[in-house]
């Protein structure tokens, strides 16, 4: 084991008796077998095909706390204010009841912290709960020091009509968070879930969350995750689902801060006609970083699949994507859609993009492209010539190139939500707000 993975070491050793499910015989033998995976594996390096792009040295270089309890109530209810929700909110990877409002659920509906849930559902969380070879050596750190989360479980038809919003707060400065999310919708069920992760400013914490979506046959799930950290911050996170029969999954990808973002999102086809849509859009600045690494398994016959990711770089930032459209033999009938845009603010921005389809059937119906490149010259021509200044011009198309993606959020109060921490980021924001 190398000297940089020893306070990881030290971390489980303090945490591990004290995590919620500590006394559970297959949970505290999964959390080792995590961290021995860890430890044996380190970090991944950029010798790695999947982090050729991303470096993740400073993070491993970087010390961390186990953090502790702060007051968020007024940042919280700011973040409340006028959106009727579910609400679990995390104040530093802990479940915190007083800033919280689930409020009332229809029968068949439950909506709990995962560190309660295992009194009455162990059953159900260890069949969701994933095993220690999953994903990256990062997935088995997440697995070792992951306490709480959210544990949500839909009924055969319960359709909720407002948002569960899982909010995280990293509020101690240089803490490391690990949080856990499961979620299962049986058959004919229908919810938005939204992730929002916030963090105070000027703050070095790293947040590692986990989120796993089960779909069985004709479920709807919307899910929406807005990483709005500090610009010091560390994030890393990964969305896994699974999806039966008529099943449609939307995944709105939103990242807007940290100093390093890291997103792994994948879906998986297990029948046929199954729908998904994966939209992301993201903003670096400065020397921020941000790589989304996504993954759609076509794995059986007329299935859907529409990707679109958007970014916009600035100053010297660097923006990464790459995403895998994999047509499994059999899975005739396929329809799949991949694009990725970057909007380049500065000649010394970069951006990263490699689509790629990988493709084993034949009666497909297959497409994939990227571009990267800044403002068009006749677009700002045109605003230019209608009166605009040039500054101006310039933000009303920045702003548009983002606007895009937000209008594929179909529930408006998301929407919205996002618009603004759009606008309050881009250059000129504060004039396209007002008007």
């Amino acid at each position: 084991m190398s000297t940089d993975l020893q306070p990881w070491a030290d971390t489980f050793g303090r945490r591990a008796g004290q995590l919620p499910g500590a006394q559970i015989p297959w949970l505290a033998a999964l959390r080792q077998q995590s961290l021995d995976r860890f430890l044996a594996e380190g970090w991944p390096t950029p010798k790695i095909e999947a982090w050729r792009h991303t470096s993740l040295s400073p993070l491993a270089a970087a010390s961390f706390t186990d953090g502790s309890a702060q007051p968020v109530d007024q940042q919280i209810a700011a973040l409340k204010a006028g959106d009727a929700g579910h609400w679990l909110v995390f104040v530093d990877g802990v479940f915190n009841a007083q800033a919280s409002d689930i409020g009332d659920l229809p029968a068949g509906a439950v909506v709990l912290p995962l560190s309660q849930a295992w009194a009455a559902h162990a059953e159900a969380i260890q069949q969701a709960y994933g095993q220690a070879e999953d994903g990256h050596s990062t997935s088995a750190l997440n697995l070792a020091l992951a306490g709480d989360g959210a544990f949500i479980q839909l009924g055969r038809g319960v359709a909720l009509e407002i948002p569960i919003h899982i909010v995280c707060v990293a509020a101690s400065p240089q803490a490391a968070h690990f949080l856990r999310h499961l979620v299962h919708a049986q058959a004919g069920a229908q919810a938005t879930v939204v992730e929002h992760y916030i963090g105070t400013p000027d703050a070095g914490n790293f947040h590692h969350a986990s989120t796993r979506l089960t779909l069985d046959q004709d479920a709807r799930i919307t899910h929406l995750k807005l990483q709005q950290e500090s610009e010091k911050a560390w994030h890393l996170g990964e969305i896994d689902a699974w999806q039966s029969r008529g099943s449609y999954f939307a995944s709105h990808s939103v990242s807007l801060g940290a100093r390093l973002a890291r997103h792994d999102i994948a879906t998986h086809f297990t029948d046929e006609r199954c729908e998904t849509l994966f939209n992301g859009l993201y903003y670096v600045n400065q020397r921020r970083h941000v790589d989304h690494h996504t993954l759609i398994g076509h794995e059986q016959p007329r299935c859907v699949s529409h990707e679109t990711y958007r970014g916009i770089l600035a100053d010297t930032s660097h923006g990464v994507f790459s995403g895998r459209i994999l047509v499994a033999p059999g899975a005739d009938g396929t329809d799949a859609i991949q694009r990725n845009d970057s909007l380049l603010l500065s000649r010394l921005a970069k951006s990263d993009s490699r689509p790629e389809l990988e493709i084993y059937a034949d009666d497909v119906k297959c497409a994939h492209g990227a571009t990267v490149g800044q403002i068009d010259a006749d677009s700002l021509f045109y605003l230019r010539s209608r009166g605009l200044d040039e500054a101006h011009a310039r933000d009303i198309l920045t702003y548009a190139f983002a606007a895009a993606s937000v209008a594929r959020i179909e529930a408006q109060p998301l929407r919205q939500r996002v618009e603004q921490a759009i606008r309050r980021l881009l250059p000129g924001g504060q004039v396209l707000e007002a008007a």
